[in-house]
C-alpha cells in the first residue's frame, strides 16, 4: 500500500513532510506535491506532519478524494522529486481550509 496527497495540499505546497520520508517519494508540482506509490513504503511519516492533512494511506481516503489516487501516479512519474523543504506558497494561509480547490489544480511540474 502507499500513501497518497490529496486535495487540500493544492495551493498550499506545505513540504513538512517532504523532511521525514525516509525514501524521496514526493514529487512536487507546481502548486502541490504527489506521492509516488511505487517508492512510497507506507511508512506514515508523513501524515502527521502535514499542516492541512491532505496525506492518506489509500485506505483512509475519503470517497471524494479517491481520484486523488490517479494523479499522485500520473504526475509523480512527470513531475521531479523533491528532497528539501521549502516554503510553502505565497497562497498556502489563504487557501489552507478551502474546500473543492482541485479546479485550481495545475499539473504542471515546478519550476525549476
Amino acid at each position: 500500500m502507499s500513501h497518497y496527497v490529496t486535495e487540500p495540499c493544492i495551493k498550499c505546497k506545505y513540504t513538512d513532510c517532504v523532511a521525514v520520508c525516509p525514501v524521496d517519494c514526493f514529487h512536487e508540482g507546481a502548486n502541490m506535491l504527489a506521492i509516488d506509490p511505487g517508492e512510497c513504503i507506507d511508512c506514515g511519516a508523513c501524515v502527521d506532519e502535514c499542516p492541512v492533512h491532505a496525506i492518506y494511506p489509500e485506505e483512509d481516503i475519503p470517497d471524494k478524494w479517491k481520484d486523488f489516487i490517479d494523479l499522485n501516479i500520473k504526475y509523480a512519474a512527470e513531475w521531479p522529486v523533491i528532497t528539501a523543504t521549502q516554503d510553502p506558497l505565497p497562497s498556502a494561509e489563504e487557501y489552507k481550509d478551502k474546500e473543492d480547490k482541485l479546479g485550481e489544480f495545475d499539473p504542471s511540474p515546478a519550476p525549476r
